[in-house]
């Protein structure tokens, strides 16, 4: 009766340890891009001191002017336009150049002064975010990073399973780790132990972090606008636009807000656009949150877009303003958010570690010290104890033969379709490659499956 039982836990831990070793070097970038962007404005706030902080003189130039004058700094078309959120905060006017190059434009609104321009693809910040987002490889790193993550949610589910305590006794090493029994045992301690307490934390970063993939992310976007869970009647003055382009498009607005259809203008003859200064003034009279960026229309039919999602996600905003008539055409709040939006909004202002001030940040970069803790030192047992001529895994047989882990799998490839498609490739990999090559199957310590031809 003892030996099915000890091959399914041998069949998991097969799983858990190829699983750490393939993705090891992603989740350690990762870690440490997460960790760093968690403090992203009090880094942006040192390195750019000289173009945010301005001295409150006078009376404020108007918009329009801090427009005119950015434009003379730098040649091209002006896509955005940054009001500073309190009276010694400088504006930004973002421009985009005839070769596609974009800039910000840092502007003292009292006299007018040019603080600085930066090229938007070369801020520290953004390329951090670049790194922790997609590897600075587009879709493929996009793709690449939500596997990596969806199989560390594996990991932690697999790890709690082969760890958790049987027996009372087993406790020491689960929940505290053992300090005077060697450094072999403290390594091991340190991996199970903090396995333990920071499973739950780093699920939900894990899960909140997916919200912005391309694949999972999208579907879930996808699934929240088809349920009904979207956007309710009343952020719409009229009928809700018939519309195939989505806000994200045209703006850079909140993770509610994205697949928000985007309305257009009422173009008639002799109407000319109103002025950034309409559009600010329209912005205070309905009390957008001061951090608002104002994107502009970017065509004949397009609309200025208000867009706002600050520390807290109550006071995201996404608005929409006929380009002529200045008339509002949709006002979405957190508060008109479906239950979905809701918690997706919340989980990503506390990912971003901004939800909850610095206390929140100290979470994040707890979570971020825990997993590099737990990446370390499985790698470093693994090393300790692999042969040299193999993986150093357990036998096995094939999963299909043991219900617990392979319905825990097949679950989370239904709920991750990315891992269903690993699993099929992992399988075909088997079938083709390993199968065939006594070498291979030594070396991973797996049983051979059917007959083959060996190489």
């Amino acid at each position: 009766m003892k030996q099915p039982n000890k091959n399914r836990y041998a069949t998991i831990w097969r799983w858990h340890l190829y699983a750490g070793i393939i993705i090891t070097p992603i989740l350690l970038v990762l870690s440490f891009t997460g960790a760093v962007y968690l403090f992203k404005y009090d880094i942006e706030a040192v390195l750019y001191k000289d173009y945010h902080h301005v001295e409150a003189v006078g009376n404020a130039i108007t918009p329009e002017d801090q427009v005119d004058i950015a434009q003379n700094e730098v040649e091209g078309s002006v896509t955005r336009y940054r009001p500073g959120e309190d009276p010694e905060r400088s504006a930004e006017v973002g421009i985009t150049a005839d070769d596609g190059t974009s800039y910000t434009v840092f502007i003292d609104p009292y006299d007018g002064a040019v603080l600085g321009v930066l090229d938007d693809g070369k801020r520290a910040m953004d390329i951090v975010e670049k790194i922790h987002g997609e590897l600075m490889a587009g879709t493929a790193g996009d793709r690449i990073v939500e596997l990596a993550a969806c199989w560390t949610i594996i990991m932690i589910i697999t790890g709690l399973y082969l760890w958790f305590p049987r027996k009372s006794k087993d406790f020491g090493g689960i929940l505290i780790p053992r300090l005077r029994q060697g450094k072999k045992i403290l390594i091991r301690d340190l991996h199970a132990v903090t396995g333990f307490w920071w499973s739950g934390g780093l699920i939900f970063f894990l899960l909140t972090g997916l919200l912005w993939t391309g694949f999972w992310g999208n579907g879930v976007q996808n699934l929240t606008t088809m349920s009904g869970a979207g956007y309710p009647p009343s952020i719409w003055v009229g009928p809700a636009p018939e519309s195939d382009i989505k806000t994200e498009e045209v703006a850079d607005v909140s993770w509610a807000a994205e697949n928000l259809p985007a309305p257009t203008s009422e173009r008639l003859t002799g109407r000319i656009p109103v002025s950034i200064n309409d559009i600010v003034e329209k912005a205070e009279a309905i009390e957008v949150h001061p951090t608002y960026d104002v994107f502009y229309p970017d065509s004949e039919e397009g609309v200025f877009t208000l867009s706002t999602f600050p520390d807290r996600a109550q006071d995201e905003a996404t608005v929409h303003i006929d380009q002529y008539s200045g008339v509002i055409l949709a006002d979405y709040r957190f508060e008109d958010y479906g239950i979905i939006g809701k918690i997706m909004a919340l989980g990503i202002t506390i990912h971003k570690g901004l939800q909850f001030g610095w206390i929140n940040q100290l979470f994040g970069l707890v979570i971020c010290l825990g997993l590099i803790t737990m990446v370390i030192t499985g790698f470093w047992m693994w090393l300790r104890r692999k042969p040299k001529n193999s993986t150093g895994a357990p036998a096995s047989d094939r999963l299909i033969n043991h219900k617990v882990p392979f319905l825990i799998l097949m679950v989370l490839a239904l709920v991750f379709p990315l891992v269903g498609i690993s699993l099929i490739a992992v399988f075909l990999m088997d079938l083709l490659i390993v199968q065939r090559s006594r070498k291979l199957r030594k070396w991973l310590n797996v049983k051979e499956n059917r007959r083959s031809d060996d190489v």
